[in-house]
């Protein structure tokens, strides 16, 4: 392990929530709480002042809105959230070529490959500057952890929360360890935590004192010598800074079960070419097409099938993922569906390509073969009436005459928006007919706002142009 606390870990402050609420100066130091809005719905994150009321992550939204009714419940926007983290990722590159991403809010950091940090002081300087730079290029804070491993590094940021900076130097870690729980440890979940409550084992300290054997006879070899190295602070993983993907997916959670087959067929093909819009995103390709089909029981059942080479057409990707359905029983009804595409390349199999454009071609002419060509022409000029609209909660929106805003709420034909941006005062609230033609669906804007050639100057600053 290394002599100097130059492994850094940042993670992000109640990150999606805290997004939020800069993107909304009405929401700013209240209750926000995000994810799924439907009977089903989980927690993904919520503000600190959630916290409060005892919501957390991973809780059902039901439970959520129980212990804070008066809160608000919002729909996530991944792309503002993925905005947001290239440019605190970027930040994070600034300082080294090691930086190892753990989600779109976590990340380590090895600032020695760097050269930014070479002893305490120097780590130390470096996460005050970090912390200051993320505020003003996003308008977010994030606490960061600094030590001689990834481990530690992880644990003191997890002390720092929210908004802090904590630094373990090297040394004093047996002693930092000692009292704190087994749970602490990566690796100890709840199941581990209980079978080392039962043998009289609760914290770290008495994991180092319990010695290696009894930790293999408790836990098996792998899981009790890695234990009790990190008991002992011994942690040599390195800073990894490409992680290769394994597979791209997608997949949705229904409010109520759906049991039309037609129905589950048309979701599938949907969550298909969803799935083939993140691979090629990814400039990406994929051998093994994967479906996924949760049932009324919560029984879970996979099928796969793998191609003779990569693709990421998504006629190829629809038609294996209709075929993987046809083996699967969903009577019952499905809760949940999702597809994936795993064996992934950088490339793609062109005969696939030609295959399913031939495929596609000859149903047409099939299909045709069958038609007046009155009939085609009818078909063909034959509006088709528009989707309506849909209106979550928490996203952009503008109007025609009152400008930028977000949705607070919709229901029974209205839509209710909230007109202000992340520089502005708290704004008003109007409601609108949902086939409003004045209304429509908008980009995120900025959470910091800056005129150009202003770099990292946070709104509201003489450089942004705010007030001083």
């Amino acid at each position: 392990m290394r002599t100097a606390p130059t492994i850094l870990h940042l993670d992000m402050d109640a990150f999606y929530a805290s997004a939020e609420q800069a993107a909304k100066p009405s929401l700013r130091g209240k209750a926000v709480i995000v994810g799924g809005l439907g009977p089903r719905g989980v927690v993904a994150t919520c503000s600190y002042e959630a916290r409060v009321f005892g919501v957390h992550s991973a809780m059902p939204m039901a439970q959520a809105r129980r212990l804070a009714p008066n809160a608000a419940y919002l729909v996530p926007r991944f792309g503002l959230y993925r905005e947001v983290s290239e440019q605190v990722m970027g930040l994070l590159r600034d300082l080294s070529p090691l930086v190892e991403p753990l989600s779109l809010d976590e990340a380590f950091v090895d600032l020695e490959a760097g050269q930014t940090a070479w002893d305490a002081e120097s780590a130390r300087l470096t996460g005050v500057k970090l912390r200051g730079d993320i505020r003003a290029v996003t308008g977010l804070t994030g606490s960061v952890g600094l030590a001689a491993s990834k481990m530690l590094a992880k644990i003191a940021s997890e002390q720092a929360k929210p908004d802090g900076l904590v630094l373990i130097e090297p040394g004093t870690e047996r002693e930092l360890l000692a009292p704190m729980s087994v749970r602490t440890l990566p690796g100890v979940g709840p199941a581990t935590g209980d079978h080392l409550r039962r043998a009289g084992i609760t914290t770290v300290g008495e994991i180092a004192e319990a010695g290696e054997d009894e930790l293999v006879r408790l836990l098996g070899k792998a899981h009790g010598v890695a234990l009790y190295a990190m008991a002992l602070a011994h942690d040599v993983r390195p800073v990894v800074a490409e992680r290769d993907t394994k597979s791209v997916s997608v997949e949705d959670t229904y409010d109520v079960d759906i049991h039309d087959r037609v129905r589950v067929r048309m979701e599938v093909q949907r969550l298909a070419d969803r799935c083939v819009g993140r691979l090629r995103g990814a400039h990406l390709s994929g051998r093994t097409i994967v479906l996924k089909v949760r049932r009324y029981d919560f029984s879970t059942l996979t099928r796969s099938e793998t191609l003779r080479g990569p693709t990421d057409d998504p006629a190829v990707v629809r038609e294996a993922a209709a075929r993987l359905l046809e083996s699967v029983d969903t009577t019952g009804g499905v809760r949940l569906l999702g597809v994936g595409v795993s064996g992934l390349a950088d490339y793609t199999q062109e005969d696939l390509f030609a295959q399913a454009r031939t495929a596609a071609a000859a149903a047409s002419a099939e299909e045709l073969e069958h038609v007046e060509p009155e009939e085609t022409q009818e078909a063909v000029e034959e509006p088709v009436p528009p989707a309506e609209r849909r209106w979550h909660a928490g996203h952009d929106v503008r109007h025609a005459e009152f400008g930028h805003g977000w949705v607070q709420g919709s229901g029974l034909g209205r839509v209710t928006v909230r007109f202000e941006t992340p520089g502005s005062l708290p704004g008003r609230v109007r409601t609108f007919r949902s086939d409003d033609p004045l209304l429509e669906v908008a980009e995120p804007l900025p959470l910091v706002e800056r005129r150009p050639g202003d770099v990292g100057a946070p709104a509201g600053s003489p450089a942004a142009g705010g007030e001083g």
